[in-house]
């Protein structure tokens, strides 16, 4: 790793450090710079905001998702384990950042801002991580219409664990894991049932509905 690389890891390093002590408002650029030992010039060199160090944020968080995610799909064989070990491998890598993503969860309804999970500047990390969720449904045998909108639509419910995940008060956020194993279960029946003949007219409208949601 080049010596610019090792120093705009190291500032993202100290900003989240920060982010998880001190909350995503109570941070400075200032501060994150004097916990790096950059100057301040140095570390808006890097990061131009603080939104830009959440931005890349996003992307690690995203980059090791999949690295995880795989990794445990190599274990497994069927699409509800697949699906399970997507969801808990995601939990797990956020499990310390409760706090910074319920602040910077306030900007989904925004559309203008840069952080906002359905805004254009998140489409490439929410482009990856759809599919996650697309190598999750892997090789499930479902008619063409169903696997192109199935990781789409899990993606979206992967949103709402997280959400969930945020304000879940209960010790180690038991709820959410099991919340997570009782919806595979349920998306399980669902995905065979979706996929009987005659339901295309459901498909398509589900389809529309979750087209709206990957519009850049």
């Amino acid at each position: 790793m080049r010596k610019s690389e090792k120093t705009r890891e190291k500032i993202l390093d100290v900003a989240l450090a920060r982010f998880r002590k001190e909350g995503f408002e109570g941070t400075t650029m200032r501060d994150v710079a004097k916990d790096a030992g950059v100057a301040l010039g140095a570390a808006y060199y890097y990061f131009p905001s603080k939104d830009a160090l959440v931005m890349a944020y996003y992307e690690r968080i995203q980059d090791e998702h999949l690295e995880k995610a795989r990794a445990a799909f190599a274990q497994v064989k069927s699409f509800r384990d697949r699906l399970r070990a997507a969801m808990h491998t995601k939990l797990d890598l956020v499990a310390r950042d409760r706090k910074l993503l319920g602040a910077v969860f306030r900007t989904v309804g925004d559309p203008e801002n840069p952080l906002s999970t359905f805004g254009p500047a998140t489409a490439p990390i929410r482009k990856a991580s759809i599919a996650v969720f697309e190598e999750a449904v892997g090789a499930e045998p479902l008619p063409p219409d169903m696997r192109k909108l199935a990781p789409v639509a899990l993606w979206a419910l992967h949103l709402g664990v997280l959400l969930y995940f945020i304000h879940d008060r209960s010790r180690g956020q038991v709820r959410t894991r099991k919340l997570v194993d009782g919806l595979v279960d349920m998306v399980g029946d669902a995905m065979g049932l979706l996929a009987l003949p005659g339901l295309e007219p459901v498909r398509a409208q589900i389809g529309a509905l979750l087209a709206l949601v990957k519009e850049e």
